[in-house]
C-alpha cells in the first residue's frame, strides 16, 4: 500500500471524489483507523497466499523429497580425509557417524557399525557446511523493480526457490539480514521445503531518510496518520525515530522471532536518498536498541560503512559490523579492542559485484572496492574477529556465485583460513545470538555432538579452493541436519 494519508490513497485509489480538498469524510480519524486495519489485513492475507503456495511449490518436486527424508539407520561417511573446521590440515584415518541429526562420533577408519548405512567417501574430504552471515533470503533473487512492484506472494515463491539453490550450493546456513524470512525460515525448520538454517533479523531498522527509508521524495512528509510505505508492509524495513519507536520496532522484531537485530546505522549505494558518509541513529536511539536485544539475550549488527558511523555504533554497544569498508587504521583497531565482530564482504569492482546503474552509485561502489582491499588487510593485521557473507542484493544471476565470492577472499587468507571463516568462526558469530538462538547445538564443526550440517567434496579444498565456486560438481554430498539433499556417491 502506499505511503501517505488516507485521503490521498482513497483519491489514488477512486474512492474519493472531493477532489484536491477531501470533504467526505475520509480523513477523519475512525475512516483513517479503518483502513489501516484493512490494509494490515490485506498484507496478511498476501503473506499467507506466499506461505501456502511456497508449500505448494515442494509437492510440485522443487525438494528432492526421497533424498530428504530423515534416515532410518545411522549414517558411516567412510574413506574420507577431514576438514574438521578449524585445523589447517586434513585429518586422515576417521570416519564419521551421523544418527538423527547429529554427529555422535569419529570412529577410526575400518570399524564396522552395527545397522549402520555406509557410504564410502574414498578419495574426497568432508567438512562442515557453509555459513554466509550476510544474505538476504527474500531480496537476493528477484530484480529490484519486481520486488517493488510484485505481489509479496510472489517474492515469496522466488524466495522459496533460491533457498533450495543456496542449500543446493553447501550453504547450509545463513544470517538473514533484513527481509520478512520467518515464514521461509519456518517452512525450512519445518522440513517442507529444502533450504539452509535462517538466522532471522526481520525487517532493518532505519531511521528517517536512512538507508532502509525506500519511500520517494514525493511520499513525503510522514505523520502519526500515514500509512505504512510498501517496504514496511511487507516487512522489508522498519522506519523508527526517537528512543520510544525504536525499542517499539525492536521488540516487534523480537515478537516474531528474531535472532538477532539489524540497524542502519550509516549511509549505502543500494539507496538514493541517504548519503553514503552520513550517520544514522542518535546514541541515544541506537543504545536503546542495544538495551532492548540484550534484554532478550541477544545483539545488534549495523550497517555502516565509515569510522565516523563505526565508532558510534561501538560506543553504542553494537557487536557486529557489517561492511565497514571506509574505516580507518584507528577504528579497525578499536574494533578489535571491543571485541565486537566485522562482518565484511569481497566488494569488489569485478563481475559479481551487484548491478547499478546510476552514475552515482558506481561511484560509491569503486570506492568501496578500493577499501574493501585496505580492509581485509588491516582486519587481519589487527586480529579483528573477522566474519564473511556475500550482501547479494537484486540478481537472480549474483546468487550463483556465492561459492565464488567465499573463494576469491583467498587472496588475503590461506586456503585454510577461507574455509574456517565461512565454518567454524562464521559459526562463533552465529552462537552470539545466545538465548536466541533458534538451532542450539555446534555448527561449523565435524566433532562429537556437532550438528550434523556436512560436505563431501570431491577434491581438497586445502589445495584448491576453488572446488567450493562449482558445488555441481565438486560437490557429491550436502546432508544439513543429517539428511541427505544431494548424493551423487554410491550407497
Amino acid at each position: 500500500m502506499r505511503s501517505g494519508s488516507t485521503g490521498s490513497y482513497r483519491r489514488w485509489a477512486g474512492l474519493c471524489q472531493c477532489g484536491g480538498v477531501c470533504r467526505c469524510g475520509c480523513d477523519h480519524r475512525i475512516t483513517q483507523q479503518i483502513c489501516t486495519r484493512l490494509t494490515e489485513q490485506m498484507s496478511r492475507r498476501s503473506v499467507l497466499r506466499a506461505l501456502g503456495a511456497s508449500f505448494a511449490a515442494a509437492a510440485m518436486g522443487w525438494a528432492p523429497a526421497a533424498l530428504a527424508q530423515p534416515a532410518a539407520r545411522p549414517i558411516l561417511l567412510k574413506g574420507a580425509r577431514l576438514f574438521d573446521g578449524k585445523a589447517a590440515m586434513l585429518i586422515n584415518g576417521r570416519d564419521v557417524l551421523v544418527e538423527g541429526n547429529r554427529i555422535t562420533a569419529l570412529v577410526p577408519a575400518g570399524q564396522t557399525i552395527d545397522n549402520a548405512q555406509v557410504v564410502d567417501c574414498t578419495g574426497t574430504v568432508i567438512m562442515p557446511g557453509l555459513i554466509d552471515v550476510h544474505w538476504h533470503s527474500l531480496l537476493a533473487a528477484i530484480p529490484l523493480n519486481v520486488a517493488m512492484t510484485s505481489d509479496v506472494a510472489y517474492v515469496h515463491l522466488v524466495a522459496a526457490q533460491e533457498a533450495q539453490r543456496t542449500l543446493m550450493r553447501g550453504f547450509t546456513s545463513v544470517r538473514d539480514v533484513g527481509g520478512p524470512s520467518f515464514a521461509l525460515k519456518r517452512a525450512v525448520d519445518e522440513n517442507r521445503l529444502p533450504g539452509p538454517r535462517i538466522y532471522p533479523s526481520g525487517a532493518m531498522l532505519s531511521q528517517t531518510a536512512g538507508h532502509g527509508d525506500f519511500r520517494l521524495p514525493s511520499d513525503l512528509p510522514g505523520s502519526a496518520l500515514c500509512s505504512l510505505s510498501a517496504a514496511e508492509v511487507a516487512g522489508v524495513s522498519s522506519i523508527a525515530d526517537g528512543v520510544p519507536d525504536v525499542l517499539k520496532r525492536t521488540r516487534e522484531q523480537l515478537m516474531q522471532g528474531a535472532s538477532q537485530i539489524k540497524i542502519m546505522a550509516g549511509g549505502g549505494v543500494s539507496s538514493m536518498f541517504d548519503p553514503l558518509d552520513s550517520i544514522q541513529y542518535t546514541p541515544a536511539e541506537m543504545r536503546a536498541a542495544v538495551d532492548a536485544a540484550a534484554d532478550w539475550g541477544t545483539y545488534v549488527c549495523a550497517h555502516v560503512y565509515t569510522s565516523a558511523g563505526i565508532d558510534r555504533a561501538l560506543t553504542c554497544g553494537v557487536k557486529s559490523i557489517e561492511h565497514g569498508q571506509l574505516a580507518n587504521e584507528d577504528t579497525v583497531k578499536r574494533i578489535a579492542d571491543a571485541g565486537a565482530w566485522w562482518s565484511i564482504q569481497p566488494f569488489l569492482a569485478d563481475e559479481d559485484a551487484n548491478p547499478k546503474s546510476n552514475p552515482i552509485q558506481q561511484a560509491q561502489q569503486r570506492e568501496i572496492a578500493q577499501g574493501t582491499v585496505r580492509a581485509f588487510e588491516l582486519g587481519q593485521k589487527h586480529k579483528v574477529k573477522m566474519a564473511w557473507g556475500t550482501d547479494i542484493l537484486f540478481s537472480p544471476a549474483g546468487t550463483a556465485t556465492q561459492g565464488r565470492q567465499l573463494a576469491k577472499i583467498a587472496r588475503w587468507f590461506s586456503n585454510a583460513d577461507v574455509l574456517r571463516l565461512a565454518t567454524s568462526r562464521n559459526a562463533e558469530l552465529l552462537a552470539l545470538s545466545g538465548a536466541r538462538n533458534p538451532y542450539p547445538g555446534k555448527l561449523g564443526v565435524i566433532e562429537t555432538g556437532a550438528l550434523a550440517d556436512l560436505l563431501v567434496i570431491d577434491g581438497n579444498p586445502l589445495e584448491n579452493i576453488n572446488l567450493i565456486s562449482d558445488p555441481e560438481a565438486h560437490m557429491k554430498i550436502i546432508m544439513k541436519d543429517g539428511r541427505i539433499y544431494k548424493n551423487t556417491l554410491a550407497a
